[in-house]
C-alpha cells in the first residue's frame, strides 16, 4: 500500500479543486492563521537550509527582500519575513498594494513594529542576496498591468535568486500561461498539492527548481473534492518501478514474457529501425520480431542478433511493401504491435493493415502521419483493441486539428484527444502527458532537453512496445505501463545528461542508459 506522503506527491489539482479543498479544511475549523503559520514556518526553514546558510559568511547577515501581495500569499511571505528576521537575517519588505486582506495587513503591521523596513516603490528597494516572491499565489486569472507588471519586469532584471511561494507571480495556475508578465523564479515552493501549471511546458522557464511543501492536507478532503473526476497524477519513481513486470516468476519462458512485433524502417531511414529495436531489447520483452524491408535485414541482424528479423518485400523507394510473416504466423501471434519509426508514408498499406488487426497497437512517427491522413478519430473509433499513440506536438496537431491547442494547455488537449478517439495518447514534451479514454492523465514530472534529438522518440517506441507486450501477458493496466515507459525513458535521459552533459546524449547513447536508470 502507498503511504500518505506518496499519495499526496502524486496528486495534481486545478485552481478550483485546490480552492475547494482549502474550503473544506477551513470549514472543519482549522484557523487560517494557524495554517499560515505552519506553511510559512516550513518555507522559512527550507529557504534557510537551501539558500541562506550557503550565503552567510561569518557574522555578516544575508539580506533578504520579501515581495508582499494583497492576499494570503502575501501573508505567508510576511510570516517568512518575520521568522527570518528573528533568526538574524537582514530583511526588508516590498509592499506596493494599498489594500490588503485583514490577516495580511495584521502581519504587515507587526513586521513594521519589529523595525523591518517596508518599501512601496521599486525605486526604493535596497540590494539583497535573494528575493522571496509572495505577490500572487494560485488562482490568478487576469493579466497583470502597471505598475505591478513593470515592477516584476524590473525585479526579473536583478542579479539575485528569487524564491516563489506556491507559484511564480503572474502564471495561470492551470495552463501555466504568462498573464502579461511573471516572476522568473530560481526555485518555487508549491504548497500542499501540485498545481497543473508545474507540468505545462510554457511555464517551465519561470518555475525554476520546484518542490512540494507538504503541510498535511487530510487525504479525506482531497478525495472528497476529486471524487469521480478524472484524476491527474504525477508519475513517481515508486509507482513506476512497482508497475514494471518485475520480479519475474522463477519458472517462465520467452513467450510468457511477451512477444512484440516491431514494424519499422526503410532504405532511407534505417536508423529508426535500429534505435526502436534497441529500445525494445532494453524492455526485457521475451520475444522480439522486427519487420523491415528486405534490404535492411542483414543490418538489423548485426545490431540485434537475438531478435527475429523479418525481411519484407519493398517498394521502389525502399519502404515495406507488404508484411511477409513467417509460416504459420499472423498478426494474432503477437501480444502487441509497434509500428512507425522510419517507415515513410509509402508504407501506408502496412499501417492500414495493422490498424485493422485486433492486437494492442502502438503507432508513432510515420504511423501517426498515415493515421492522420486516414482521419484519426473516425479510424480509431472502429478499432476493438487498445491503441497507443505517441505524438510530439506537431504530429498531435495533425492528428487532432479540432482539439484544444496543445501549446496552450497540454493537459486539456491530451484529455480531449483520448476521450474523442478512444486511444491512449502520449503527448511528448518537456513534461510528457498521457491520457486514457476516460480522461485520466499521468504526467512525467521530470525531463531533460538532452532528449531533444533525432531518434529519441524511436527509442521510446521500442521500449514502450516491449512493455506493452509484457503487460498483455501479465494483466498490468495499459495506461500504467505507458506512463512507466515514459518515466523510464525520461530518467535514462536525465542520468545520461548528468554524466555526459545535455550535448552528449544521442539516441544510441540513450539506449545504453535505460537499464542504468532502473538501478
Amino acid at each position: 500500500m502507498q503511504n500518505k506522503q506518496e499519495k499526496i506527491s502524486q496528486v495534481v489539482v486545478t485552481a478550483g479543486q485546490m480552492r475547494d479543498i482549502e474550503e473544506r479544511i477551513f470549514a472543519a475549523k482549522m484557523p487560517v492563521v494557524a495554517l499560515m503559520e505552519k506553511v510559512a514556518g516550513l518555507i522559512a526553514r527550507r529557504i534557510q537550509d537551501i539558500a541562506l546558510n550557503p550565503l552567510k559568511k561569518g557574522d555578516v547577515p544575508s539580506r533578504v527582500g520579501i515581495l508582499v501581495g494583497p492576499g494570503h500569499n502575501g501573508g505567508d511571505a510576511l510570516v517568512v519575513a518575520r521568522e527570518l528576521h528573528f533568526r538574524g537575517y537582514e530583511v526588508w519588505i516590498y509592499s506596493p498594494f494599498s489594500k490588503l486582506k485583514e490577516l495580511t495587513s495584521q502581519h504587515l503591521q507587526y513586521a513594521q513594529s519589529l523595525g523591518i523596513p517596508i518599501y512601496q516603490t521599486i525605486e526604493q528597494l535596497p540590494d539583497s542576496d535573494l528575493l522571496i516572491d509572495g505577490l500572487f499565489g494560485y488562482g490568478l486569472e487576469k493579466n497583470l498591468t502597471d505598475p505591478i507588471a513593470s515592477a516584476i519586469n524590473q525585479l526579473n532584471e536583478l542579479p539575485v535568486l528569487i524564491y516563489s511561494i506556491d507559484l511564480p507571480s503572474g502564471l495561470h495556475t492551470d495552463t501555466g500561461e504568462v498573464l502579461g508578465t511573471a516572476i522568473r523564479a530560481t526555485h518555487t515552493f508549491c504548497l500542499g498539492l501540485w498545481k497543473l501549471a508545474f507540468f505545462q511546458d510554457q511555464a517551465l522557464e519561470y518555475l525554476g527548481k520546484a518542490e512540494l511543501i507538504d503541510f498535511d492536507i487530510p487525504l479525506a478532503d482531497v478525495e472528497a473534492v476529486l471524487k469521480d473526476a478524472p484524476r491527474i497524477k504525477r508519475i513517481t519513481s515508486a509507482t513506476a518501478l512497482a508497475t514494471l513486470p518485475l520480479p519475474r516468476p522463477a519458472v517462465t519462458h520467452k513467450y510468457k514474457e511477451g512477444h512484440l512485433l516491431l514494424i519499422c524502417g526503410s532504405r532511407r531511414y534505417a536508423g529508426g529501425a535500429i534505435l526502436s529495436g534497441l529500445g525494445a531489447r532494453a524492455s526485457g520483452v521475451g520475444m522480439l520480431s522486427i519487420a523491415v524491408p528486405e534490404s535492411l535485414k542483414s543490418l538489423l541482424v548485426s545490431h540485434l542478433p537475438e531478435a527475429l528479423i523479418i525481411g519484407c518485400p519493398e517498394t521502389e523507394t525502399g519502404a515495406i511493401a507488404q508484411l511477409q510473416l513467417p509460416e504459420k504466423t499472423d498478426l494474432t501471434s503477437f501480444n502487441a504491435i509497434a509500428c512507425g519509426p522510419g517507415l515513410t508514408r509509402d508504407a501506408t498499406p502496412i499501417v492500414e493493415e495493422v490498424i485493422e488487426s485486433e492486437r494492442p497497437l502502438l503507432l508513432d512517427a510515420d504511423g501517426l502521419n498515415i493515421l492522420a491522413q486516414m482521419g484519426a478519430i473516425a479510424t480509431l473509433k472502429k478499432r476493438l483493441a487498445i491503441t497507443v499513440l505517441t505524438p510530439h506536438t506537431g504530429e498531435f496537431e495533425r492528428l487532432f486539428p479540432d482539439v484544444t491547442d496543445a501549446k496552450h494547455d497540454r493537459v486539456k488537449a491530451v484529455q480531449e484527444a483520448a476521450i474523442q478517439s478512444g486511444a491512449i495518447v502520449l503527448l511528448k514534451g518537456a513534461r510528457t502527458a498521457i491520457a486514457n479514454p476516460q480522461g485520466a492523465v499521468w504526467i512525467v514530472p521530470e525531463g531533460t532537453p538532452a532528449l531533444a534529438r533525432g531518434g529519441s522518440g524511436d527509442v521510446l517506441t521500442g521500449l514502450l512496445g516491449g512493455l506493452l507486450a509484457q503487460a498483455a501477458t501479465k494483466q498490468i493496466p495499459i495506461e500504467d505501463i505507458v506512463a512507466t515507459a515514459a518515466w523510464w525513458h525520461s530518467q535514462a535521459g536525465i542520468i545520461a545528461a548528468q554524466e555526459r552533459t545535455e550535448l552528449g546524449v544521442d539516441a544510441f547513447t540513450l539506449t545504453q542508459y535505460l537499464i542504468k536508470a532502473l538501478s
